[in-house]
């Protein structure tokens, strides 16, 4: 290995440890990466901004495996420290805790690659990081409402309830998009303006190393 490969597996391996440890603060500090708005509802995360970001940085496979890392940890608080029953019944689910969270820093990565492959300039992948950043928010909340409605479509009192919907004569998919839908919105918004914030100059110092 030569001295250029040398320093760059050093850089990301740098990197790596950077944004592992800025995810492990969001994760398990109250209100740094998860952000309770209503009492007994999801909490917002701001957690998709960091996947994007470090997705958009290092490609959609390492995107995947920090996105796994994401998922490792919610798993983690939804055994340890629950902040909610819809937490519990949803998060405790392995399927539905990982998967979202692994698509989420796998699309956030692949979304970049033809605009830095196509952009002759940085400002012109502002929308590449704009993408990377509402992909990763949109893919996990989607991806989330659609497993917990599959793995509950038979026996859907239970979530019903945690949501504050017990009789509810709508049907629970619609529960779930109207309930997790408001966080979610807020989610991807926030991560689709300050993905490129971060991004973008980090991209470019990149470069110049």
């Amino acid at each position: 290995m030569n001295n250029s490969a040398k320093r760059k597996q050093t850089l990301n391996v740098t990197i790596t440890a950077v944004f592992t440890a800025i995810l492990l603060l969001e994760a398990f500090i109250p209100n740094i990466g998860n952000i309770t708005i209503f009492p007994g509802l999801p909490t917002i995360t701001i957690i998709p901004l960091t996947v994007a970001v470090y997705a958009c940085l290092m490609g959609p496979k390492a995107g995947a495996g920090f996105g796994l890392l994401w998922g490792l940890t919610s798993l983690i608080r939804a055994y340890a420290a629950p902040n909610s029953l819809v937490t519990i019944l949803l998060f405790q689910n392995p399927v539905i805790c990982l998967l979202p969270r692994v698509l989420a820093g796998y699309l956030a990565g692949l979304i970049i690659l033809p605009f830095k492959k196509q952009a002759k300039t940085d400002k012109g992948l502002i929308a590449g990081y704009t993408l990377s950043g509402l992909t990763a928010s949109i893919a996990n909340t989607l991806l989330v409402i659609l497993l917990s409605a599959v793995f509950y479509w038979n026996d859907p009192g239970k979530l019903l309830g945690a949501l504050g919907q017990s009789g509810s004569s709508k049907s629970l998919l619609i529960v779930l998009l109207t309930a997790l839908g408001v966080s979610g919105t807020v989610e991807a918004l926030f991560s689709g303006i300050v993905t490129p914030i971060v991004a973008a100059p980090l991209s470019h110092r990149l470069k110049r190393r």
